[in-house]
């Protein structure tokens, strides 16, 4: 006789919804972040641990609307901001900067994350897919703002992490403006075959989403500096999530987690799990948030 995961059968279970909606008791502000006004949700009691969850590229703060209050109900402080350039944080970019910039930067991204770490005590942090990286060179620079690390669905890779994607990576070295505008054709037109609510809301977003920022983030992924070593050094709890069906190869996850000192946790999904598998995400960081102390 067999059983099935209780958080697998909730992650099966999740219905279509409206990802504009968050938890009762979600709590909302802009943060002022060096390089603008950020929306920020928060969800849990103040009191709590902190969990901050980093959005990736083209994404919101809504990509984790049913993470937070699984996360929150196991007695967490939860966490989530939009990224400078994107959806409700469209304003916040380089020109906000002190001296301003021209563009984009991994310069600005960490320093906005770092703002956002010394709001309040060290936080167990996520960063998703671009995030990741962000986190990751966060990480090295402040090691005392983390007390663990989650990179869901990140580039396994430096330098130019595109070539090692499935199918594409032979064809990846294009210009940042050719890439983005491949990736932001195969969100608009669905190709990942999400639920309608999710599309719907996925479009609305990505109109409103500044298209020079995601062509500068696409640029910063294809020019990532190798810290690998480094981010193996700080001697925090370190998980990679994926799915089964991420845009990177599960044994370009398995080996960069041998790299870095962290352990795998995958899904039957795909470059989402925040979305599809909140349930199992939940339990495998709250194991690793058990390890961290």
């Amino acid at each position: 006789m067999t059983t099935i995961d209780d958080a697998l059968e909730r992650d099966q279970a999740i219905p279509d919804l409206d990802w504009h909606v968050f938890p009762t008791g979600t709590e909302r502000d802009v943060f002022a972040a060096p390089s603008g006004g950020l929306a920020r949700v928060r969800l849990g009691d103040p009191a709590a641990q902190r969990v901050v969850l980093m959005p990736g590229v083209a994404g919101s703060k809504e990509d984790f609307v049913l993470l937070m209050p699984v996360l929150a109900a196991a007695g967490y402080r939860v966490e989530s901001f939009d990224l400078a350039g994107h959806w409700e944080s469209v304003l916040a970019g380089p020109a906000h900067l002190d001296p301003p910039r021209d563009q984009y930067d991994y310069r600005l991204f960490v320093d906005d994350l770092v703002a956002i770490l010394e709001d309040g005590a060290p936080a167990h942090v996520l960063g998703y897919s671009f995030a990741g990286l962000v986190t990751e060179l966060a990480l090295v620079e402040r090691p005392e703002l983390f007390r663990s690390l989650t990179l869901m669905s990140a580039p396994p890779a430096t330098g130019q992490v595109f070539r090692g994607v499935k199918h594409i990576g032979p064809i990846s070295d294009m210009s940042p403006h050719r890439a983005a505008g491949l990736i932001l054709w195969g969100i608009r037109y669905n190709l990942n075959r999400t639920p309608p609510g999710r599309i719907a809301f996925v479009r609305e977003r990505l109109a409103v989403t500044q298209r020079a920022c995601i062509d500068d983030v696409v640029g910063l992924m294809m020019s990532m500096p190798d810290i690998a070593d480094q981010v193996a050094a700080v001697d925090v709890p370190k998980l990679i999530a994926v799915g089964e069906q991420d845009l990177w190869p599960q044994a370009q996850h398995d080996e960069y987690a041998k790299r870095i000192g962290a352990r795998v946790a995958t899904y039957p999904t795909g470059h989402a799990p925040c979305e599809t598998a909140p349930h199992q995400l939940a339990r495998d960081m709250l194991r690793l948030f058990a390890d961290a102390g």
